[in-house]
Protein backbone atom coordinates (compact mmCIF):
# COMPACT_ATOMS: atom_id res chain seq x y z
CA UNK A 1 0.00 0.00 0.00
CA UNK A 2 1.12 3.43 -0.78
CA UNK A 3 2.33 5.49 2.29
CA UNK A 4 -0.83 7.36 3.95
CA UNK A 5 -0.78 11.07 3.90
CA UNK A 6 -2.63 13.21 6.06
CA UNK A 7 -6.06 13.21 6.21
CA UNK A 8 -8.60 14.86 3.65
CA UNK A 9 -11.95 16.42 5.00
CA UNK A 10 -14.77 16.22 2.42
CA UNK A 11 -17.78 18.04 3.08
CA UNK A 12 -20.93 16.57 1.56
CA UNK A 13 -21.58 13.19 1.44
CA UNK A 14 -23.48 12.93 -2.01
CA UNK A 15 -22.11 11.81 -5.23
CA UNK A 16 -19.16 14.36 -5.48
CA UNK A 17 -17.82 13.69 -2.11
CA UNK A 18 -18.14 10.27 -2.67
CA UNK A 19 -16.49 9.34 -5.91
CA UNK A 20 -13.35 12.18 -3.99
CA UNK A 21 -13.08 9.74 -1.09
CA UNK A 22 -12.97 6.77 -3.32
CA UNK A 23 -10.42 8.73 -5.76
CA UNK A 24 -8.22 9.63 -2.53
CA UNK A 25 -8.75 6.02 -1.19
CA UNK A 26 -7.36 4.55 -4.24
CA UNK A 27 -3.92 6.09 -3.93
CA UNK A 28 -3.53 5.66 0.01
CA UNK A 29 -5.13 8.97 1.00
CA UNK A 30 -7.51 9.54 4.33
CA UNK A 31 -10.54 10.96 3.86
CA UNK A 32 -12.94 11.53 6.05
CA UNK A 33 -16.79 12.77 5.05
CA UNK A 34 -18.64 15.18 6.65
CA UNK A 35 -22.36 15.14 5.96
CA UNK A 36 -25.26 17.43 7.37
CA UNK A 37 -27.85 14.13 6.77
CA UNK A 38 -27.20 10.58 7.52
CA UNK A 39 -25.84 9.81 3.87
CA UNK A 40 -29.19 9.01 2.34
CA UNK A 41 -30.20 10.11 -1.12
CA UNK A 42 -32.85 11.93 -2.30
CA UNK A 43 -35.56 9.74 -3.61
CA UNK A 44 -37.61 9.58 -7.37
CA UNK A 45 -34.50 11.30 -8.92
CA UNK A 46 -33.06 9.43 -11.97
CA UNK A 47 -29.63 10.24 -13.50
CA UNK A 48 -27.92 9.92 -17.00
CA UNK A 49 -24.05 8.59 -17.01
CA UNK A 50 -22.47 9.53 -20.54
CA UNK A 51 -19.38 7.50 -21.09
CA UNK A 52 -16.95 10.35 -19.45
CA UNK A 53 -18.94 9.40 -16.01
CA UNK A 54 -18.82 5.82 -16.52
CA UNK A 55 -15.32 5.52 -17.31
CA UNK A 56 -14.49 7.76 -14.19
CA UNK A 57 -16.54 5.41 -12.11
CA UNK A 58 -14.78 1.97 -13.96
CA UNK A 59 -11.67 3.51 -13.04
CA UNK A 60 -12.64 4.00 -9.56
CA UNK A 61 -13.97 0.12 -9.07
CA UNK A 62 -17.71 1.28 -8.73
CA UNK A 63 -19.18 0.30 -12.43
CA UNK A 64 -19.42 -2.61 -11.60
CA UNK A 65 -21.52 -1.98 -8.04
CA UNK A 66 -23.83 0.04 -9.99
CA UNK A 67 -24.41 -1.74 -13.10
CA UNK A 68 -27.04 -4.40 -11.89
CA UNK A 69 -29.37 -1.34 -10.98
CA UNK A 70 -28.76 0.45 -13.91
CA UNK A 71 -30.32 0.99 -17.87
CA UNK A 72 -28.36 0.63 -20.77
CA UNK A 73 -30.51 3.07 -23.83
CA UNK A 74 -30.49 2.29 -27.03
CA UNK A 75 -30.86 5.96 -27.95
CA UNK A 76 -31.61 9.50 -27.63
CA UNK A 77 -34.91 10.28 -30.05
CA UNK A 78 -35.63 13.58 -30.10
CA UNK A 79 -39.24 14.40 -30.67
CA UNK A 80 -41.06 17.74 -31.30
CA UNK A 81 -43.62 18.82 -28.90
CA UNK A 82 -45.77 21.11 -30.74
CA UNK A 83 -46.02 18.18 -34.03
CA UNK A 84 -45.34 14.52 -32.18
CA UNK A 85 -43.28 14.24 -34.76
CA UNK A 86 -39.76 12.56 -34.22
CA UNK A 87 -36.78 14.58 -35.45
CA UNK A 88 -33.83 12.79 -34.82
CA UNK A 89 -31.83 10.32 -33.12
CA UNK A 90 -28.65 9.89 -31.32
CA UNK A 91 -27.52 5.59 -31.35
CA UNK A 92 -26.21 4.56 -27.81
CA UNK A 93 -26.21 1.42 -26.56
CA UNK A 94 -23.42 -0.87 -28.56
CA UNK A 95 -22.68 1.94 -30.88
CA UNK A 96 -21.74 4.46 -28.00
CA UNK A 97 -19.93 1.71 -26.62
CA UNK A 98 -17.83 1.00 -28.89
CA UNK A 99 -17.00 4.41 -30.41
CA UNK A 100 -15.82 5.60 -26.59
CA UNK A 101 -14.80 2.61 -24.53
CA UNK A 102 -17.58 3.25 -21.93
CA UNK A 103 -21.37 2.72 -21.68
CA UNK A 104 -23.86 4.99 -21.76
CA UNK A 105 -26.34 4.71 -18.19
CA UNK A 106 -29.62 5.53 -16.68
CA UNK A 107 -30.60 4.52 -13.44
CA UNK A 108 -31.79 5.66 -9.92
CA UNK A 109 -29.75 8.14 -8.44
CA UNK A 110 -30.35 6.31 -4.85
CA UNK A 111 -29.07 3.63 -6.56
CA UNK A 112 -25.76 5.51 -7.94
CA UNK A 113 -25.34 6.60 -4.26
CA UNK A 114 -26.12 3.46 -2.60
CA UNK A 115 -22.92 1.81 -5.28
CA UNK A 116 -21.04 4.77 -4.24
CA UNK A 117 -20.76 4.35 -0.88
CA UNK A 118 -20.46 0.69 -0.27
CA UNK A 119 -17.22 1.05 -2.71
CA UNK A 120 -16.08 3.94 -0.29
CA UNK A 121 -17.04 1.84 2.60
CA UNK A 122 -14.31 -1.16 1.75
CA UNK A 123 -11.51 1.23 1.51
CA UNK A 124 -10.68 1.56 5.00
CA UNK A 125 -9.95 3.77 7.24
CA UNK A 126 -12.54 6.02 5.56
CA UNK A 127 -14.88 7.51 8.14
CA UNK A 128 -18.00 8.78 7.54
CA UNK A 129 -19.75 11.29 10.03
CA UNK A 130 -23.72 11.81 9.79
CA UNK A 131 -25.46 14.26 11.01
CA UNK A 132 -22.22 17.10 10.32
CA UNK A 133 -23.36 20.20 9.24
CA UNK A 134 -20.10 22.46 8.32
CA UNK A 135 -20.96 25.98 9.64
CA UNK A 136 -17.39 27.04 10.14
CA UNK A 137 -13.90 26.39 9.18
CA UNK A 138 -10.31 27.81 10.42
CA UNK A 139 -7.77 26.98 8.23
CA UNK A 140 -4.94 29.20 10.37
CA UNK A 141 -3.27 26.97 12.53
CA UNK A 142 -1.53 23.72 11.30
CA UNK A 143 -4.88 22.13 10.75
CA UNK A 144 -7.93 22.79 8.93
CA UNK A 145 -10.87 22.63 11.20
CA UNK A 146 -14.13 22.17 10.13
CA UNK A 147 -17.12 22.57 13.02
CA UNK A 148 -20.78 21.74 13.11
CA UNK A 149 -23.60 23.87 14.80
CA UNK A 150 -23.26 21.85 17.41
CA UNK A 151 -19.91 22.91 18.33
CA UNK A 152 -18.51 19.36 17.07
CA UNK A 153 -14.92 19.57 15.09
CA UNK A 154 -12.96 17.62 12.86
CA UNK A 155 -9.77 18.16 11.25
CA UNK A 156 -7.30 17.59 8.57
CA UNK A 157 -4.92 18.42 6.48
CA UNK A 158 -7.52 20.31 3.87
CA UNK A 159 -10.68 20.51 3.30
CA UNK A 160 -12.95 19.86 -0.05
CA UNK A 161 -16.38 21.65 -0.02
CA UNK A 162 -18.40 18.73 -2.38
CA UNK A 163 -21.44 19.62 -0.58
CA UNK A 164 -23.55 20.78 -4.16
CA UNK A 165 -25.39 23.75 -5.42
CA UNK A 166 -26.35 25.47 -1.92
CA UNK A 167 -23.15 24.58 -0.35
CA UNK A 168 -22.04 25.83 3.03
CA UNK A 169 -18.39 25.88 2.17
CA UNK A 170 -18.82 28.25 -0.60
CA UNK A 171 -19.57 31.11 1.18
CA UNK A 172 -17.25 30.60 3.92
CA UNK A 173 -14.31 30.99 1.70
CA UNK A 174 -16.06 33.12 -1.38
CA UNK A 175 -18.71 35.38 0.23
CA UNK A 176 -18.85 36.94 -3.20
CA UNK A 177 -20.03 34.47 -5.17
CA UNK A 178 -24.14 34.31 -5.86
CA UNK A 179 -26.17 32.10 -6.87
CA UNK A 180 -28.83 33.67 -9.49
CA UNK A 181 -32.25 32.55 -10.46
CA UNK A 182 -32.11 31.47 -14.51
CA UNK A 183 -35.91 31.99 -14.52
CA UNK A 184 -37.10 28.65 -15.29
CA UNK A 185 -38.50 25.28 -13.19
CA UNK A 186 -37.56 21.92 -13.62
CA UNK A 187 -40.32 19.43 -12.35
CA UNK A 188 -40.15 15.39 -12.14
CA UNK A 189 -41.85 12.65 -11.37
CA UNK A 190 -41.48 8.58 -11.93
CA UNK A 191 -43.56 5.86 -13.45
CA UNK A 192 -44.13 2.23 -13.80
CA UNK A 193 -42.74 1.48 -17.31
CA UNK A 194 -44.98 -1.54 -18.31
CA UNK A 195 -48.14 0.57 -18.42
CA UNK A 196 -47.13 3.05 -20.55
CA UNK A 197 -48.01 3.52 -24.18
CA UNK A 198 -45.78 3.59 -27.48
CA UNK A 199 -42.95 5.83 -27.60
CA UNK A 200 -42.94 5.83 -24.04
CA UNK A 201 -42.09 2.49 -23.71
CA UNK A 202 -39.21 2.48 -25.81
CA UNK A 203 -35.68 1.70 -24.27
CA UNK A 204 -34.27 4.66 -25.30
CA UNK A 205 -33.95 8.53 -23.63
CA UNK A 206 -36.56 11.02 -24.94
CA UNK A 207 -36.45 14.35 -25.48
CA UNK A 208 -39.53 16.53 -26.55
CA UNK A 209 -38.70 19.84 -27.47
CA UNK A 210 -41.24 23.02 -27.38
CA UNK A 211 -41.62 26.64 -27.01
CA UNK A 212 -40.92 27.65 -23.58
CA UNK A 213 -40.26 24.52 -22.72
CA UNK A 214 -38.80 20.61 -23.03
CA UNK A 215 -39.62 16.74 -21.71
CA UNK A 216 -37.26 14.04 -21.06
CA UNK A 217 -37.86 10.59 -20.16
CA UNK A 218 -35.78 7.44 -19.61
CA UNK A 219 -35.59 4.08 -18.02
CA UNK A 220 -34.35 3.81 -14.15
CA UNK A 221 -34.45 1.11 -11.55
CA UNK A 222 -33.20 -1.61 -14.16
CA UNK A 223 -35.60 -0.38 -16.66
CA UNK A 224 -38.80 -0.76 -14.27
CA UNK A 225 -39.37 2.84 -14.35
CA UNK A 226 -39.51 5.54 -16.72
CA UNK A 227 -37.73 8.65 -14.77
CA UNK A 228 -39.51 11.76 -16.39
CA UNK A 229 -38.34 15.59 -16.34
CA UNK A 230 -40.06 18.21 -17.73
CA UNK A 231 -38.22 21.77 -17.70
CA UNK A 232 -40.32 25.00 -18.18
CA UNK A 233 -39.97 28.67 -18.19
CA UNK A 234 -41.26 30.72 -15.32
CA UNK A 235 -42.08 29.49 -11.59
CA UNK A 236 -40.75 31.31 -8.44
CA UNK A 237 -37.29 31.23 -7.19
CA UNK A 238 -37.32 28.76 -4.91
CA UNK A 239 -34.26 26.89 -2.36
CA UNK A 240 -33.68 23.48 -2.34
CA UNK A 241 -34.56 20.79 -5.48
CA UNK A 242 -37.15 18.48 -3.82
CA UNK A 243 -40.41 20.99 -3.51
CA UNK A 244 -43.76 19.81 -3.79
CA UNK A 245 -45.14 20.55 -7.40
CA UNK A 246 -48.81 21.06 -8.84
CA UNK A 247 -49.24 19.29 -11.78
CA UNK A 248 -51.63 22.04 -13.07
CA UNK A 249 -48.86 24.84 -13.11
CA UNK A 250 -46.82 22.10 -14.93
CA UNK A 251 -49.40 21.63 -17.32
CA UNK A 252 -50.01 25.43 -17.87
CA UNK A 253 -46.28 25.07 -19.46
CA UNK A 254 -47.35 22.60 -22.15
CA UNK A 255 -50.73 23.78 -22.93
CA UNK A 256 -49.63 24.60 -27.07
CA UNK A 257 -47.66 20.55 -27.21
CA UNK A 258 -49.89 18.01 -28.75
CA UNK A 259 -51.78 15.46 -26.67
CA UNK A 260 -49.86 12.65 -27.48
CA UNK A 261 -46.64 14.14 -26.81
CA UNK A 262 -47.90 15.95 -22.93
CA UNK A 263 -49.97 12.53 -21.95
CA UNK A 264 -46.61 11.23 -20.08
CA UNK A 265 -47.40 14.51 -18.62
CA UNK A 266 -51.04 13.89 -17.33
CA UNK A 267 -50.27 10.57 -16.37
CA UNK A 268 -47.97 11.49 -13.10
CA UNK A 269 -49.89 12.32 -9.88
CA UNK A 270 -47.37 13.73 -8.12
CA UNK A 271 -44.50 15.89 -8.92
CA UNK A 272 -41.34 16.91 -7.49
CA UNK A 273 -40.28 20.81 -8.37
CA UNK A 274 -37.02 22.71 -8.25
CA UNK A 275 -35.44 26.18 -9.14
CA UNK A 276 -32.92 26.16 -11.60
CA UNK A 277 -30.04 28.61 -10.94
CA UNK A 278 -26.61 29.64 -12.08
CA UNK A 279 -23.43 30.88 -9.87
CA UNK A 280 -21.99 33.93 -10.65
CA UNK A 281 -18.48 35.63 -9.05
CA UNK A 282 -16.55 32.68 -8.32
CA UNK A 283 -13.31 33.86 -9.16
CA UNK A 284 -11.20 30.57 -8.29
CA UNK A 285 -12.03 27.32 -7.26
CA UNK A 286 -9.72 27.07 -3.95
CA UNK A 287 -8.71 29.33 -1.10
CA UNK A 288 -5.03 28.07 0.65
CA UNK A 289 -5.79 24.49 1.95
CA UNK A 290 -9.88 24.68 1.07
CA UNK A 291 -11.31 24.13 -2.56
CA UNK A 292 -14.65 23.50 -4.45
CA UNK A 293 -16.09 20.20 -5.95
CA UNK A 294 -18.56 19.93 -8.16
CA UNK A 295 -21.99 22.03 -8.41
CA UNK A 296 -20.04 24.19 -5.39
CA UNK A 297 -17.45 24.91 -7.50
CA UNK A 298 -19.22 24.80 -11.12
CA UNK A 299 -23.33 24.13 -11.44
CA UNK A 300 -24.48 23.26 -14.51
CA UNK A 301 -27.84 23.38 -16.07
CA UNK A 302 -29.21 19.99 -16.84
CA UNK A 303 -29.69 20.21 -20.58
CA UNK A 304 -26.30 18.37 -21.29
CA UNK A 305 -26.85 15.85 -18.15
CA UNK A 306 -23.30 16.75 -17.37
CA UNK A 307 -23.82 17.78 -13.39
CA UNK A 308 -22.65 14.43 -11.75
CA UNK A 309 -20.28 13.75 -14.74
CA UNK A 310 -18.20 16.61 -13.80
CA UNK A 311 -18.23 15.95 -10.07
CA UNK A 312 -17.08 12.51 -10.38
CA UNK A 313 -14.38 13.79 -13.43
CA UNK A 314 -13.10 16.84 -10.88
CA UNK A 315 -12.75 13.58 -7.94
CA UNK A 316 -10.71 11.58 -9.97
CA UNK A 317 -8.19 14.87 -11.22
CA UNK A 318 -8.72 15.88 -7.66
CA UNK A 319 -7.30 12.86 -6.10
CA UNK A 320 -4.57 12.84 -8.71
CA UNK A 321 -3.89 16.19 -7.67
CA UNK A 322 -3.10 16.07 -4.49
CA UNK A 323 -0.78 12.65 -4.67
CA UNK A 324 1.32 14.58 -6.81
CA UNK A 325 1.98 17.48 -4.55
CA UNK A 326 1.98 15.47 -0.92
CA UNK A 327 1.99 18.23 1.95
CA UNK A 328 0.98 20.98 -0.35
CA UNK A 329 -2.21 21.26 -0.82
CA UNK A 330 -2.22 24.93 -2.12
CA UNK A 331 -0.34 23.75 -4.73
CA UNK A 332 -2.54 20.53 -5.51
CA UNK A 333 -5.55 22.82 -5.81
CA UNK A 334 -4.06 25.05 -7.94
CA UNK A 335 -3.20 22.83 -10.49
CA UNK A 336 -7.08 20.86 -10.30
CA UNK A 337 -8.23 24.31 -10.83
CA UNK A 338 -5.65 24.66 -13.84
CA UNK A 339 -7.00 21.47 -15.08
CA UNK A 340 -10.53 21.58 -14.24
CA UNK A 341 -12.24 24.83 -14.47
CA UNK A 342 -11.70 25.15 -18.58
CA UNK A 343 -13.67 21.83 -19.40
CA UNK A 344 -16.30 22.94 -17.01
CA UNK A 345 -16.87 26.26 -17.93
CA UNK A 346 -17.01 25.05 -21.86
CA UNK A 347 -19.68 22.57 -20.70
CA UNK A 348 -21.38 25.47 -18.52
CA UNK A 349 -21.83 27.33 -21.82
CA UNK A 350 -22.98 24.54 -23.83
CA UNK A 351 -25.51 23.56 -21.36
CA UNK A 352 -26.82 27.32 -21.34
CA UNK A 353 -27.23 27.18 -25.71
CA UNK A 354 -28.92 23.64 -25.47
CA UNK A 355 -31.41 25.10 -22.95
CA UNK A 356 -32.29 27.93 -25.59
CA UNK A 357 -32.15 25.57 -29.08
CA UNK A 358 -34.76 23.19 -27.05
CA UNK A 359 -37.38 25.98 -25.94
CA UNK A 360 -37.11 27.94 -29.29
CA UNK A 361 -40.33 29.18 -30.59
CA UNK A 362 -41.89 30.50 -34.18
CA UNK A 363 -39.16 30.47 -37.06
CA UNK A 364 -35.95 29.68 -35.37
CA UNK A 365 -37.55 26.43 -33.70
CA UNK A 366 -38.79 25.37 -37.51
CA UNK A 367 -35.47 25.95 -38.18
CA UNK A 368 -33.91 24.21 -35.77
CA UNK A 369 -36.40 21.13 -36.26
CA UNK A 370 -35.37 21.27 -40.26
CA UNK A 371 -31.59 21.07 -39.17
CA UNK A 372 -32.00 17.84 -36.42
CA UNK A 373 -34.18 16.61 -39.37
CA UNK A 374 -31.26 16.14 -41.68
CA UNK A 375 -28.43 15.17 -39.57
CA UNK A 376 -27.45 11.47 -40.05
CA UNK A 377 -26.95 9.79 -36.95
CA UNK A 378 -23.37 9.36 -37.07
CA UNK A 379 -23.06 13.28 -36.79
CA UNK A 380 -25.09 13.15 -34.20
CA UNK A 381 -22.38 11.40 -32.27
CA UNK A 382 -19.79 12.34 -33.30
CA UNK A 383 -20.69 15.91 -32.19
CA UNK A 384 -20.39 14.44 -28.39
CA UNK A 385 -16.47 13.44 -29.24
CA UNK A 386 -15.26 16.45 -27.36
CA UNK A 387 -17.69 15.00 -24.49
CA UNK A 388 -17.17 11.53 -24.12
CA UNK A 389 -13.90 10.82 -25.70
CA UNK A 390 -12.17 12.49 -22.59
CA UNK A 391 -10.07 10.13 -21.16
CA UNK A 392 -9.37 11.65 -17.71
CA UNK A 393 -11.51 14.37 -17.35
CA UNK A 394 -9.23 17.22 -18.14
CA UNK A 395 -9.48 19.49 -20.86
Amino acid sequence: MPKRRDRVLIAGGGIGGLATAIALGRRGIDAEILERSAFSEETGAGIQLGPNATRALSALGVLDAIEPHAFRPEAISIYDGISGRKLSSVPLGKATEQRYGAPYLTLHRADLHAGLRAVAESLAPLVLRPGFGVTAIDAQGGDVVARAGDGSEAKGASLIGADGLWSAVRPLIMPEARLRFTGASAWRARLPRSSLPSPFDAPVVGLWLGPGSHLVHYPVCGGDDLNIVAVTEGGAARQGWNQSGSAETLLAGFTRWTKDSKSLLERAATWRNWSLYRLTGLRRFSEGRIALLGDAAHPVLPYLAQGAALAIEDAVVLAACIAASPGDAPSAFRRYERLRRPRASHVQRLSRRFGWLYHMSGPLRLARNLVLARRSEETALQRLDWLYRNEDGRA
